[in-house]
């Protein structure tokens, strides 16, 4: 195998991730959809985490997924928790914030944050992940996804605007 050609087991991963990362953009205005029509971005979060709720169980339940051993779990570290937290945080910026800065400027920053993030994680193992070195082709790799965020917004900002963004909901 030559050093430029992607190991065949990375293909799936790999076009999985991109899957679920084509996902984002839609849950985002949809989730802004319904926040405008719940009249509440914290409404829309639990609307949505709802039917993510609703989704799953079934799923669970078809493949006969045996139920976790909790107290087991109650012996790891209390960070393994702060997944919803995030999750919920990640909702709410998502519909108040994806509106304002459109679908293609969100993700972008989104996208900065997540590498910006993940390097961090991995050069000091953090989460449950392996040590990966911070190394200088990492480093510009992730300069050039900020880099293209920072041009993304800056050009959005200088662009004639078909239609305002909605308001944020007052109250939040």
């Amino acid at each position: 195998m030559s050093g430029t050609t992607l190991p065949t087991n990375l293909l799936l991963p790999l076009a999985t991730a991109v899957l679920a990362g084509a996902a984002i953009p839609f849950q985002a205005g949809a989730n802004a959809t319904l926040s405008r029509t719940l009249g509440h971005p914290l409404w829309a979060t639990v609307v949505s985490l709802l039917v993510s709720l609703a989704a799953i169980l079934p799923l669970l339940w078809l493949l006969k997924v045996p139920l976790p051993t909790l107290p087991l779990s109650a012996s790891r570290p209390p960070w393994i928790w702060i997944g919803g937290v995030l999750g919920v945080f990640y909702i709410t910026a998502a519909l108040l914030m994806a509106p304002r800065l459109g679908a293609g400027g969100f993700i972008a920053a989104v996208v900065a944050g997540q590498v910006a993030a993940a390097l961090a994680v991995d050069h000091f193992g953090l989460a449950g992940f392996a040590v990966r070195a911070l190394t200088p082709a990492r480093v510009a790799g992730a300069a050039l996804i900020v880099a293209g965020m920072v041009v993304m917004q800056w050009s959005a900002a200088h662009e004639a605007r078909p239609q305002a963004a909605p308001p944020l909901q007052s109250g939040v």
